[in-house]
């Protein structure tokens, strides 16, 4: 068997080989695309095993990976980080760290969602990103308006508020700007209507996904985006491990019999978690017990944390939905952890 360490970088690979039939390690730098894909192609019919820490940049190279039918691990980033004890580091020593744990069969290998998971989140995320930039272009043309005393707040795009937008007298400059800032928004709300199409299609074709959408304030996005960011949900066996996988627990630095904790960690999906947010905020307006929640949190600190506690709610809530099977109106009644009473220390059935 041939064992590879592969230290990742855009333009090139650093490589660390053993060789288990003859003990013999070899380092070697391959660089992109061509050269690599020689290298790995001269070891079809051997047996190989591939280690790389996951990073960007990777989608030809796994491609090409199951194209040659070589297996390729991916792995914690973080974790591969945190077990090098050595404060030198260089792109041999990452390969030969990551080779080591290969070996000695302590690779923190990461779930991967399929090519075809991958590309609907590319879907989502082109449809946030196409959001985001209609967003900035409607805040610069409200602030136009604003600097000409103009203020119709979310009448402004109405019918009637753009001809008055278009009314306002301008200097040439601002003029010119208002005129590139509509053709823009003009060519932006087609483009998000189609994707909005596109992304309801996919939402259709799965049915967890229209499960989830029963919930008050989830759309096809978030529903969407949730499913295909946890994947199988059986990967977790407490809701808690889906709040820190989604990075909606608290930093915490305790020690000595005293509790630190900070702020939320991050550590997970951006778009995931800010959907979560935008859903949470929309759902204590039909929820009573996200209501109850949002209120009682908003009277002692402020709002966005209580919009976060709502969000972690949330995504507890879809969690057991998705690994019960179940529908909002069959959800039975939460603790406070968010993980149903019915649920507690028994394993989940799907329902009928």
């Amino acid at each position: 068997m041939i064992i590879i360490g592969c230290d990742f970088h855009p333009s090139f690979q650093q490589i660390a080989m053993l060789d288990t039939d003859t003990s013999e390690v070899r380092q070697m730098s391959l660089a992109h695309k061509e050269e690599a894909r020689a290298f790995y192609t001269a070891l079809q019919g051997k047996e190989v095993r591939i280690g790389v820490e996951a990073c960007g940049y990777t989608g030809w190279f796994e491609q090409v990976m199951a194209q040659l039918g070589h297996p390729l691990l991916m792995g914690d980033a973080a974790a591969i980080r945190a077990s090098m004890t050595r404060r030198q580091k260089t792109d041999k020593r990452d390969a030969e760290h990551i080779l080591k744990l290969l070996v000695e069969e302590r690779f923190p290998q990461i779930w991967v969602p399929s090519p075809g998971e991958r590309d609907v989140r590319q879907l989502l995320v082109h449809r946030h990103k196409r959001v985001q930039m209609r967003t900035r272009v409607k805040n610069q043309l409200q602030a136009l308006a604003l600097n000409q005393g103009l203020r119709l707040r979310h009448r402004l795009w109405t019918r009637a508020g753009r001809q008055q937008l278009e009314a306002l007298e301008l200097m040439p400059y601002a003029a010119q700007r208002r005129q590139d800032l509509l053709a823009l928004l003009d060519q932006l709300e087609p483009s998000i209507a189609a994707l909005d199409q596109a992304v309801q299609r996919e939402a259709q074709a799965r049915p967890e996904v229209v499960r989830l959408m029963t919930h008050p304030g989830v759309g096809p996005v978030t529903a969407l985006a949730f499913v295909l960011t946890l994947g199988d949900v059986r990967r977790f066996h407490r809701a808690r491990q889906v709040a820190s996988y989604l990075g909606l627990i608290p930093c915490e630095d305790s020690s000595g019999g005293k509790q630190r904790l900070g702020h939320i960690s991050k550590q997970g999906n951006a778009l995931v978690r800010f959907l979560l947010v935008e859903a949470g905020h929309s759902a204590v307006n039909y929820d009573r017990e996200l209501k109850r929640c949002f209120y009682r949190i908003l009277r002692k600190h402020h709002p966005g944390v209580a919009k976060v506690a709502v969000a972690r709610k949330l995504a507890l809530r879809l969690y057991w939905m998705l690994r019960g099977n179940l529908g909002y109106a069959q959800l039975p009644s939460r603790s406070r952890a968010g993980e149903p009473e019915s649920f507690r220390g028994r394993s989940v059935r799907p329902a009928a």
